[in-house]
C-alpha cells in the first residue's frame, strides 16, 4: 500500500467523524434566546470535540508525511486510532445531552485516553518500521507533550466521579496545549 491510500481513508474517515457530530446539533424548536441556551452543553461539546479532530487529524497529517512505506503494523495501528476516534461523536453527545454529568464525561475521558494510546502505538510503529534516525524518531524524542496528554487523561478521568467539570477543563487544557503547532516534524521534513 502506498502511504496516500493510507492517508486519503483516514481522511475520509475523520470527514465523516465530525459529520456525524454536526448532525447530532439539532436546530431548536423556537426562535428564542432560552430555546438556543438549552443547546449550549451539545454545542459546547462539539466545538470540544471538533477541536480534538482537528488537533488529531493535523497531527495525523504530519505523521504520515514522514512515512516512506507501509506495512501491516502501520496498517493497523492507524485503524486503531480510527477506531478510537470514531467514537468521539458518541460520547460528545452524550455528554452534551447530558450537561456534562459524570458517567458521561468520566467515557469521554476514557476515548480520548484511548486515542492518545492510540496515537502513541502508531507513532511507535513507525519509528519501528523506519528506524530511530527517521525523521519522525529524530523529531519524538522523549515526547513530552504526548506523555503529559496521557498523563492528564488518566487523572481527569477519576476526578470526573467527583467533579465532572473540572474534567472537562482537564481536557479542554490538553486541547489548548496541542493548538499549539508542533513544529519538531515540520523542522526534520
Amino acid at each position: 500500500m502506498q502511504k496516500n491510500r493510507l492517508e486519503a481513508f483516514s481522511d475520509g474517515v475523520i470527514a465523516i467523524i465530525i459529520t456525524i457530530m454536526v448532525l447530532e446539533l439539532k436546530i431548536p424548536h423556537g426562535d428564542s434566546f432560552d430555546e438556543l441556551k438549552k443547546l449550549l452543553p451539545k454545542f459546547l461539546s462539539y466545538v470540544i470535540s471538533f477541536i480534538y479532530i482537528a488537533i488529531y487529524w493535523n497531527n495525523h497529517h504530519h505523521l504520515i508525511h514522514t512515512i516512506k512505506r507501509v506495512n501491516a503494523p502501520i496498517m493497523w495501528t492507524n485503524t486503531h486510532l480510527l477506531f478510537w476516534l470514531s467514537l468521539v461523536p458518541f460520547v460528545t453527545a452524550w455528554a452534551g445531552e447530558n450537561n456534562f454529568s459524570v458517567l458521561p464525561v468520566a467515557t469521554y475521558g476514557v476515548i480520548l485516553f484511548m486515542t492518545a494510546v492510540a496515537y502513541f502505538i502508531l507513532t511507535k510503529a513507525i519509528i519501528f518500521t523506519h528506524g530511530d534516525e527517521s525523521v519522525l524518531g529524530a523529531a519524538v524524542g522523549k515526547d513530552f507533550k504526548g506523555k503529559i496528554s496521557v498523563l492528564l487523561y488518566a487523572i481527569a478521568i477519576p476526578i470526573a466521579f467527583f467533579e465532572p467539570y473540572i474534567s472537562t477543563g482537564i481536557y479542554i487544557l490538553v486541547a489548548i496545549v496541542w493548538l499549539i503547532p508542533d513544529k519538531r516534524i515540520e523542522k526534520k521534513l
